[in-house]
């Protein structure tokens, strides 16, 4: 049971490497076999942080490395898409640019004022985290943006804002954070309420 999470982890780790090898050489022909791992990819990371807090191994070590392989894996898509759809890609490059500009304040602030990377997996990145899955479903299956793109930029926005403003708030790095609101009352030394479903 205590193996499962990290198992998981690299489940979702593997699928980076195959997801570009996949677009790389498949081309169209990649998008079916991409998006399947895609949600077998979000359904492991759902129930990696299910089970670790079940069993009790929600350790700083596992939320990291879970939190970053969450980065290389929802790169590999970013990326395969833009191989399979390059034009489709383009013509929304200004929101795109921009959610990687928040991601990179993300690490650049946590890194000034901690020393580490930002491990929140706060409440609204996890709706981003849907959010993209509608997003790339509709790019990848239907080479389409439309809502699903236009509502994860926004989702994705004010989430990156949300990890920011924990970031700024907290005296001393933690992980788990579900939203700044909580980050503030850690400040302010309450103590807060989380759910075994959403964060440890």
């Amino acid at each position: 049971m205590k193996n499962i999470p990290y198992l998981l982890i690299a489940f979702r780790f593997l699928c980076a490497p195959i997801i570009l090898v996949l677009a790389f050489y498949l081309k169209i022909e990649a998008r079916i076999p991409i998006l399947i791992l895609m949600y077998l990819g979000l359904f492991s990371d759902i129930f990696d942080g299910i089970i670790a807090r079940k069993a009790g191994v929600a350790s700083e070590k596992l939320r990291r490395l879970d939190s970053q392989t969450d980065l290389v894996f929802w790169l590999s898509i970013g990326v395969a898409t833009y191989l399979l759809f390059p034009e489709l890609i383009k013509q929304n490059k200004v929101p795109i640019i921009l959610i990687f500009v928040m991601e990179a304040l993300c690490y650049i602030i946590s890194f000034a004022k901690f020393g580490k990377e930002t491990c929140t997996h706060a409440f609204l990145s996890k709706m981003w985290g849907l959010s993209l899955l509608l997003a790339f479903t509709s790019l990848l299956g239907f080479e389409y943006a439309g809502w699903a793109f236009r509502t994860s930029v926004v989702l994705g926005l004010i989430s990156h804002l949300d990890v920011i403003l924990i970031i700024l708030i907290l005296p001393k790095w933690q992980h788990d954070i579900p939203s700044c609101y909580h980050a503030w009352r850690i400040r302010h030394g309450k103590s807060i309420k989380k759910n075994i479903y959403f964060n440890s």
